[in-house]
């Protein structure tokens, strides 16, 4: 089955202390490659996210970004009066030794740390639900990676059978080209008034034919569309067999333009192409 490598997923998660939400971003690479933004609190769990996305995917550039809006409460604002009386009483000692003090600032004792008393958040039990929030939304990447590898398959599949198509109108039509090109040289050298050795020229003629012969050309594409359908069901990622494929196919496609000696087969060789062409970039999204 193919999979794609451009997808995107996004997963939220409202809790008691805010909301997660996950967004991955796929986009086709030669390998795997991965990119993390994530708040400060959550930055111990860049490692164990790395080892879950090479688990799951084997090549595409992935961007993984976590956010995380913390819950405002309406809860009574809570000071701790004795550290706040700790701080103000060292604050009035140091003023006596100096000239002109400043008077205290009660907001600079409130920005003092633990003067505010605020509920506690439970870090690791956080970092547990992001972790298990980002499994889903990696799932989700791969179910749309799958619906898409399915729909660039089916595009693929159609150009296969054009290609056949080519190759299935341009076999029987070998003999009788073949035949018109001999034809031609024989009535060539006629009009020439050339005097040739008939069995040299006999010689050449069949020189000639082995040379502009295209059916070992069309047994090669038909054998590497062949490979191509087979590669569909494999179960491992193919991106990178497809690719070579497409070559080996263009490969015979350009032969097949050299040699011919026909408009047809030159008109053959060009749709082909074309249509390789087509398939080559749909295989530059495949995992």
């Amino acid at each position: 089955m193919l999979q794609s490598m451009t997808a995107f997923a996004r997963c939220e998660l409202s809790i008691d202390e805010g909301i997660l939400c996950w967004e991955i971003r796929s986009v086709n690479h030669r390998y795997l490659e991965h990119n993390f933004k994530l708040p400060e609190t959550f930055r111990s769990l860049e490692w164990p996210l790395r080892d879950k996305i090479k688990k799951e995917l084997s090549r595409g550039k992935v961007e993984c970004t976590l956010t995380f809006s913390p819950q405002i409460k309406n809860n009574p604002i809570q000071i701790n009066l004795e550290l706040s009386k700790q701080l103000i009483q060292a604050a009035e000692q140091i003023s006596e030794l100096t000239i002109n003090p400043t008077p205290i600032n009660p907001f600079t004792v409130l920005s003092w740390s633990g003067v505010l008393i605020t509920d506690q958040i439970n870090h690791e039990l956080l970092q547990e639900k992001a972790l298990a929030l980002f499994a889903q939304a990696l799932q989700e990447l791969k179910q749309n990676r799958n619906r898409e590898g399915k729909e660039l398959q089916t595009l693929l599949e159609e150009r296969l059978v054009s290609i056949d198509m080519e190759v299935n109108k341009l076999r029987p039509l070998i003999p009788e080209m073949l035949d018109n090109q001999r034809q031609k040289i024989i009535t060539r050298c006629q009009e020439l008034a050339v005097s040739i050795d008939p069995q040299r020229l006999e010689q050449e003629l069949v020189l000639l034919a082995q040379k502009s012969d295209v059916a070992e050309e069309l047994d090669r594409l038909q054998t590497h569309l062949t490979e191509v359908r087979h590669t569909f069901t494999n179960k491992e990622p193919c991106g990178r067999r497809l690719d070579f494929l497409m070559q080996e196919l263009n490969r015979e496609a350009n032969t097949l333009g050299s040699k011919a000696i026909d408009v047809r087969t030159t008109q053959a060789a060009v749709n082909i192409k074309v249509l390789i062409e087509q398939m080559r970039e749909q295989v530059q999204n495949i995992e």
